[in-house]
């Protein structure tokens, strides 16, 4: 690999990292994007098994910014479709819409529980009215927003489904970050004076999607440095940044290959910043280093499950906060777009949410594949012998976990890391 003089050190082959590596390539400057994995997108790109493309997860592409907007349609032009949202959760043996719908919800919990539900909102209404209070936890905040009951049916076990801590550990920010701006008061409102949730995007109906999955979005990012005399490097890891305490010079670089070293201008980082910490030579203080092992990353395993049928459901999304099922979330890719899968042909994707190293992370491929088509069939989604194939996929550091303290170890990281001019 040839390296030009003034490069820009791009780490992490991610939707962040190679939008700056397109917006400074465009710009006529000297890019070189560094991905670990085998290929680019992080979380966000599409895997192709035989004739499936499947998503991490379903990731939609929703944006309140019109600049974001026009950026993402300029780069897949004629390859966006737009796809109506259609969500469920699915609890105590009922589905349920989301966003909440007053009267499915009322029929589905019974009049006296939706009833507790309203009451419930109403006092704290009413309290937070009469006493300030900042919420904390994750905990505090959808208490404050929907109310105690509602927070107990739906928000609790789900969230720590998902994030593996008491709702009392995990930080407000979190949630106000996905769903600012939603109470229960505008969910009703919305679901009876309709305004197709405008600046909310959990409320959203409808949104623009790549017609052969998220990962294409990647994909022509990379194109468009790869093609500009720039270049993306994948299956590439970073393993050392040395510094002189005020910029940083040189990078280490490992591959199947070779390891080497490579200069640049100007660093960007878009990998976790514990990852990053680790990499700085000399090392940091050991309050850096101690705050770096404070934050903690969940993650995630995809199990795909392949079936001879055209469709199974016609949603985008199914919630199962419930414990006894052992996935949190699936989705059919089909019902995001048709050319997901072949004619005649569908495939179910469940997401389970762990710890690496933890008796979810450790089953084998066998095992969870067993476990995803045990619990599909029971909530009657499949037959036990349908699956025609399957694959599964190991995700480690998928989301950041904010938990509640959080910030302080953020804010000495980034306090330390604020002295390097160039990165």
């Amino acid at each position: 690999m040839t390296h030009r003089k003034n490069e820009i050190i791009i780490l992490g082959g991610g939707l962040t990292g190679l939008s700056a590596g397109s917006v400074l390539t465009k710009a006529g400057l000297p890019v070189k994007v560094f991905e670990s994995g085998g290929a680019v997108g992080g979380l966000s790109r599409t895997i192709i098994h035989g004739e499936f493309r499947f998503d991490l997860g379903g990731h939609r592409f929703f944006t309140t910014n019109k600049k974001t907007e026009n950026f993402v349609r300029d780069l897949l032009d004629g390859e966006l479709i737009s796809v109506q949202r259609k969500s469920k959760i699915f609890m105590h043996d009922r589905y349920f819409d989301y966003p909440l719908k007053p009267l499915n919800a009322m029929f589905g919990l019974g009049i006296p529980t939706t009833l507790k539900i309203i009451s419930d909102y109403g006092a704290e209404r009413v309290r937070r009215l009469k006493k300030d209070s900042d919420a904390v936890s994750l905990e505090d905040w959808v208490v404050g927003k929907f109310g105690r009951k509602m927070f107990d049916i739906y928000f609790k076990e789900y969230s720590e489904k998902v994030w593996g801590l008491d709702c009392s550990r995990i930080s407000a920010e979190w949630v106000a970050q996905r769903i600012k701006g939603l109470s229960l008061g505008v969910a009703i409102k919305n679901a009876f004076f309709k305004f197709s949730g405008r600046g909310i995007p959990t409320l959203a109906d409808s949104f623009i999607y790549p017609s052969l999955g998220i990962g294409r979005i990647a994909d022509r990012l990379r194109e468009t440095i790869d093609k500009n005399n720039n270049h993306v490097a994948t299956s590439s890891s970073v393993k050392r940044l040395s510094h002189d305490g005020v910029r940083i010079k040189s990078a280490v670089v490992s591959n199947c290959r070779q390891i080497y070293d490579i200069e640049g201008s100007e660093f960007i980082s878009s990998i976790p910043l514990t990852a990053m910490v680790q990499m700085l030579h000399p090392a940091p203080p050991d309050n850096v280093i101690s705050a770096a092992s404070e934050l903690k990353y969940r993650d995630l395993i995809i199990v795909t499950v392949m079936l001879n049928r055209e469709r199974v459901t016609d949603q985008t999304w199914i919630y199962l906060p419930e414990q006894k099922i052992s996935f949190g979330r699936i989705h059919e890719p089909k019902n995001w777009s048709a050319a997901m899968a072949p004619r005649g042909k569908t495939h179910i994707v469940a997401e389970y949410f762990c710890a690496e190293g933890d008796a979810v992370w450790n089953t084998d491929d066998a095992g969870l594949t067993d476990r995803t088509v045990k619990n599909l069939h029971a909530l009657g989604f499949i037959k036990m012998n349908e699956a025609v194939d399957s694959t599964v996929l190991r995700i480690p550091k998928a989301y950041p976990l904010f938990e509640v303290g959080y910030e302080r170890h953020y804010d000495t990281i980034c306090n330390y890391l604020g002295r390097f001019q160039n990165l």
